[in-house]
Formats: structure tokens, sequence, C-alpha cells
């Protein structure tokens, strides 16, 4: 229908935190927003640390039947697919914790996954200390827990207890193997990390289960080893101001270094400040490549321009993914993608070419069929209504092209039936006009109303107007409303084509995207030390 509504208790909440009245219908309390706002709400809702359960309508309406509804998904802190209630700098974590083992053997398995952007990373950890500073870097929006555990891990940060079924070492790893359809993850690196795995099956079995989301974009398990980074306790870290600060973002390290020009790059920089890098190697290969861009200012302004072009491909093809993006994240990345030959191009011609520099290179890829696709198939604006139609080109389904045609003849003759009855009639403040109760429909003003001819048929009688319809008008509605009907539907189909496309291509877009991020971090660097007249530091294994 045209709102969604609550009952019982949950009215009583809901009707509190989101200001609407509260009523009742046969003595039961409710209370409904609109469906057109009501991700304004389910934000509030969100925001009042609540989850939101949306139950849809599933049946077409018929008279004497009751309309079939079912819960299409569940919204919760750490599942938000609504970019407008995100921060595109940092990422919106799902995590759970796991305690396995016992004495030496003990360990603490952290799973993080990402839903935006499809990031799904695994650690361990000897002890709670370490643990939860590592929870207060990455801070997670949910933190779950087996229910069998919370005595012992109740007292983490916003932690809630989930299903202990989920945790356990054999069904995580059923629930693992099923999703990557692997026979053994040993290929991910995690050989032996028995928390970690329970987390990690916890979190997905939750995310499929508890909140009924596709997890298709979360196509890797990626370990995050506490040995290759320095580990900066959470003390220091508000100490230190590396991301926070009470004086605000410009007065901390992050703030002095971001010039990012994607949220993609933003997102990196915050990780690598947090997780400080230790092997000699890459750090080196770091430096190397912001020497390279030093060098050649030219090219580093046009790659800056290039990337100030390309939006947050992560999280774009995320919501695409899971069935919940619209006209504009297609349009967004086709634009993102147009930009991606010169930026590569330009990447290609630095001349002190290095190991990071070819593997960026090789890692960013270029689609130009689907760039094509995209662009004769989408309008240049796309409404943000999918269901509102106007989404698709004309030209690009002759089908869809020939309901268009059948509306907007249809429409035509409407307005010329008005142009001859006012002739007819010689009433020349006759209207045809058009609502969602009758339909199109003639109206004449009171004083003309007895001028009518005898085969208008009286429909309404208003306040300062009579409204008639004819056999005529009617048959061509039925046409027009028809047309336009089927014209949406199939417009619709049309879109779920072109995103489903765009998923064919999934795994070298979330390829491309994290070395646009990489190398957005290594121009942000560039800039800032061209900005201050940095130095290159001088590392090596000494300590």
């Amino acid at each position: 229908g045209d709102f969604y509504e609550m009952f019982f208790e949950d009215a009583k909440i809901a009707a509190g935190i989101l200001n609407v009245a509260l009523t009742k219908r046969h003595d039961i309390p409710m209370c409904g927003v609109p469906h057109h706002a009501a991700q304004g709400y389910i934000n509030k809702l969100i925001k009042a640390n609540k989850r939101v359960a949306l139950a849809e309508q599933t049946s077409e309406p018929s008279p004497g039947k009751l309309v079939e509804r079912e819960i299409s998904q569940i919204i919760s802190a750490g599942s938000i697919d609504d970019l407008t209630l995100l921060d595109d700098t940092r990422h919106n974590y799902l995590a759970a914790v796991y305690h396995a083992g016992s004495g030496k053997k003990s360990r603490y398995g952290l799973a993080c996954a990402d839903h935006t952007t499809g990031e799904f990373t695994v650690a361990e950890f000897p002890n709670l200390e370490l643990l939860e500073d590592e929870l207060t870097r990455l801070s997670p929006s949910e933190l779950l827990i087996s229910d069998e555990q919370v005595e012992e891990l109740g007292g983490l940060r916003n932690c809630q207890p989930y299903d202990g079924y989920a945790f356990i070492h054999e069904q995580a790893l059923h629930t693992l193997k099923d999703h990557f359809k692997v026979q053994s993850l040993d290929g991910f690196g995690c050989t032996g990390m028995t928390g970690a795995l329970a987390a990690a099956g916890g979190v997905l079995h939750y995310l499929s289960y508890q909140l009924r989301r596709k997890c298709d974009h979360l196509q890797t398990l990626s370990v995050r080893d506490s040995s290759d980074h320095v580990l900066i306790d959470t003390a220091s870290q508000s100490n230190l101001d590396l991301v926070d600060s009470r004086s605000g973002k410009q007065h901390t390290l992050l703030g002095v270094l971001d010039r990012t020009s994607t949220p993609m790059g933003a997102r990196k920089l915050r990780d690598w400040i947090l997780h400080p890098l230790r092997d000699l190697a890459t750090l080196t290969g770091r430096l190397d490549l912001v020497d390279s861009l030093l060098a050649e200012p030219y090219l580093l302004t046009k790659l800056r321009d290039s990337l100030k072009n390309i939006r947050d491909i992560e999280r774009t093809t995320g919501r695409l993914s899971q069935g919940s993006g619209n006209g504009r994240d297609l349009k967004s990345l086709q634009t993102s993608l147009e930009h991606i030959p010169n930026l590569k191009s330009d990447l290609a011609a630095l001349p002190q070419a290095s190991a990071l520099q070819k593997q960026l290179t090789n890692s960013i890829q270029e689609f130009p069929e689907l760039v094509d696709f995209l662009q004769k198939a989408l309008v240049e604006e796309p409404p943000a209504q999918l269901k509102d139609g106007g989404l698709i080109r004309d030209g690009h389904s002759e089908a869809l092209d020939e309901l268009r045609s059948a509306s907007r003849d249809g429409k035509q003759w409407i307005a010329e039936l008005q142009q001859s009855e006012r002739k007819r009639t010689g009433i020349e403040t006759l209207k045809i006009k058009f609502n969602n109760v009758f339909g199109y429909f003639i109206e004449i003003t009171k004083s003309k109303a007895d001028q009518a001819p005898d085969d208008y048929q009286r429909k309404q009688t208003m306040a300062n107007a009579e409204r008639f319809i004819t056999p005529g008008l009617k048959e061509v509605e039925g046409k027009v409303l028809g047309a336009d009907d089927r014209a949406k539907a199939l417009e619709y189909d049309e879109f779920i084509q072109l995103r489903s496309h765009v998923t064919d291509h999934l795994s070298p877009l979330q390829t491309t995207a994290d070395a646009l991020a990489t190398l957005d971090v290594l121009i942000s660097f560039a800039e800032t030390a061209q900005l201050y007249q940095h130095t290159r530091p001088v590392l090596d294994n000494s300590c």
C-alpha cells in the first residue's frame, strides 16, 4: 500500500522515535509512515539502535482476499546500504568475535565484513586486550558474539548475542565453504584459525539468514595478520590523535595527510594509519611510486584530475550486487569507468617504472564493452525511483519503444479530444483531467454544466464543477494507462538486466576499485610532500 505500518509494542516505541501519531485500529496500537518517505524514517530508527524489518506485499490485491506479505529484508546498523546515512570516508563494519581454545592455545577470533564494499577480513589475538585495541581501531557498527559466550564477552562495546549454532566450528566451515563454493578454506590463508573462522561463519550466517541479505559481493576472505603491522593500543591511538581528535579532524594525522580524491582512497588511508605496515619491501615500493609522481608534476596533476571524476566504485557495485541499487548507481558507475583509460595511460607513462606502478597498472582494468552498453541503455539523468520509468533510452528496446509510443499517442488523442469537445459544446472552460481514483474525466464548471451533451455521463459533483465520462474517453484511458503500466514494468525488467550485466564484472570491478584506492592514497602523499617540501624517509630493519 501507500504506508508502512507498525503495531502493538513496536508502534509505541517507533511513534516516539519518529515523532509520528500513535493511533489505534480495533483497539490495537498502530502508527504508520508514507511509503515514499520510508528511508528517512528507517534511518532514524537505525540511529536509535533499532533493527528494522520490512514486510512487502507479494501478491496482487483482489476482492475478498487478503494481500500476502513477506519480510523482504531486515536492516541493521552494520548492514546499511543507504549511502546518505554512511560516512563515505570510513568503513561500516559488521563484526563478530569468538573465543576458541584454552590455556596456551587460547585465541580470540575476529571477523569483519563491510557489506557496502565487499571487504571481509579475519584476525586472531592471543588475549582480550589486543582484541579490544583492534575493535577500537575498526569501530564496528555491530558486534556479534555467540549466545553461549555472553558471560565472557558480553562486556564488549556494542555487542549483541547471536545464535551460538552459527559459531560452532563445523557449522561455520560449512557456511563459509558453501558461500565461497570451495572444498577447503586453506587457499585463503586461514588454516588453523579456529576462532576467526567461527566468527566469520557467524557474520555470514547473520547476514544471509537473519538479515536475508545477498552476499555475492563478499568474494574473498582476507587474513589481517597482526604481526604485519605496528600494534597501537587504544590509549596510544587516542593520545596520538591519529584519526580522531576532540579539536576536529584537521588536528589529526589523517587530517594532515588526507588529500584523497575518492571515498575509496579516504577509507584506505584511514586503514593504513590505524595499521602501520612493518614490511620494508612494501613500504619501499610505496615510496618509490611517490618519488616517481613527484618527479612528474604534470602527470601527477593529470592523474589527480582523473581521480576526481571517479565515484565510489566499491560501494556502488556493492549496492548493485545486493539488488538495492538504482539507475543513478548505474550512471555513476558508467561515469567512473569512462575516466579509467586516460588514468591508466597516464600511470603507465611515468618514466621511473616501479614494481608497484606496474602492479597497479595491471590491476586497474578497463571496461569498454560495459561502458558502451550502459551509455546506449541509460538516459543522461536517470530518475531516483525505479518504478517511475524514464530510465532507459529510446532505441534500446523495441518493445519498450512501442509501448511508449502507444502511451504518447493516447495522451495526444486526449489532448486533441479536449480541443474538439470545447468546439463541439461551445464550453471554452471544459477540461479533461486525471486522478488516481477516477482516471480520466471531463470537468465542466457549475455555471456551464447544463450545457453538457447527452452522451456525457455524470460521474461526480464538486462544489464548483461537475465531472463526466464518456465511453470513448474510458476506452482510450484503458489503452493509455495500460501502455504506461506495461512500459514501466518492462523498463524495470530492462534495469534488472543492466544490473545483472554489471554484476557479471563484479570481481574485476572490485580489484580495480582497490587499486584506484591505493593510487589515490599515494597521490595524496605526493601532493602533501610537494606542498610542504617533505623529504623521503630512510627506512631499514635495524629496529
